[in-house]
């Protein structure tokens, strides 16, 4: 899997089908590789270089509230099921909370890919659960552009891993990739689904790492790609949000 930074040229979406076997168990590859991210910054720096959101924030961000995020155009809309097989809309998971929306696959490989996301979405999480002025303001949703794998079952186990008991962290996936593609396309989110030279799915997803900081009114605020995802960062533009609107 390869991701790239968010200012890449948008590529267009590649949308094959191939036959692939389903998987025997749950994809905790994700899990394995988030879980141990730490203690690979720490005692094996040379091994795999890490995006910053693993490390300690290198510097001290702004005040919150003393900075402006400007709002960069609504968030778009789409159906999509909760892991609970739930058929809802994305607009309907927004407009109460501040919104962080990432696009992830339960059996991506690359730790700075999707692994990356979840694991700062983990720290976000225990910010906003240590901090009384977040606490019940916050929402996270992270939508799989792999339905075919990714059913609601997958997900619930999946989340298992990672939401504490209570807090509002959504996984969400959708009925079919021909349902997902409107809502991919309207964040700008491309995909290329890995084939072998036969033609057979490999399981394998080429992505765009993206994470939405989205408002109250349903506008996206910031927009973090894999050099710019870092939980310090994201706590302190949600503080922001809810200081300045």
């Amino acid at each position: 899997m390869r991701s790239t930074a968010s200012s890449a040229r948008r590529r267009p979406a590649v949308r094959r089908r191939g036959s692939h076997s389903a998987a025997v168990a749950i994809a905790l590859l994700t899990w394995a590789v988030v879980s141990g991210a730490e203690e690979a910054s720490h005692e094996h720096p040379a091994r795999t270089v890490l995006a910053p959101g693993y490390s300690d924030l290198e510097f001290t961000p702004p005040a919150p509230g003393s900075y402006a995020l400007p709002p960069l155009g609504e968030a778009a809309d789409g159906v999509v099921l909760d892991s609970a097989g739930r058929r809802q809309s994305l607009h309907d998971l927004m407009g109460d909370k501040i919104v962080l929306l990432s696009f992830i696959y339960t059996r991506c490989s690359d730790v700075n890919g999707c692994p990356l996301a979840t694991f700062v979405l983990k720290g976000v999480q225990n910010r906003v659960r240590a901090d009384p002025g977040l606490k019940g303001r916050v929402r996270l949703l992270s939508l799989s552009f792999d339905p075919e794998h990714d059913t609601p079952e997958v997900l619930d186990a999946y989340a298992a891993h990672f939401r504490q008991p209570g807090f509002d962290w959504q996984f969400l996936t959708t009925v079919s990739e021909e349902m997902l593609m409107p809502t991919l396309d309207a964040y700008g989110q491309w995909i290329i689904r890995d084939y072998d030279e036969n033609g057979d799915y490999q399981g394998t997803i080429s992505h765009l790492l993206r994470v939405y900081l989205i408002d109250q009114r349903r506008r996206v605020r910031n927009i973090y790609s894999t050099s710019f995802l870092h939980a310090d960062t994201v706590a302190n533009d949600i503080r922001t949000l809810l200081l300045n609107g």
